[in-house]
């Protein structure tokens, strides 16, 4: 499976490596990904979900369902 967040969309950046002599190689910047399970109240049911650590900050803000509900809107969750 991608490291893509489920909610955010958020995935792997690129970028380069730079060292003292400033040579540069590509590298991929990964997203800070990890694997939660949720309770949806209006389902009555636990959902596991792979999210980003930013997300998670969010849903501590706004709440799982209305995270949902914008994932679902912008097309990350069926």
């Amino acid at each position: 499976m991608s490291r893509v967040c489920e909610l955010t969309g958020k995935k792997a950046m690129v970028g380069n490596n730079v060292s003292h002599a400033k040579n540069r190689t590509k590298r991929t910047f990964d997203a800070n990904l990890m694997k939660k399970r949720f309770f949806v109240p209006g389902e009555e049911k636990w959902i596991t979900l792979k999210v980003s650590t930013s997300a998670l900050k969010t849903i501590n803000k706004i709440g799982i369902v209305a995270m949902l509900k914008d994932a679902r809107s912008k097309g990350f969750i069926k």
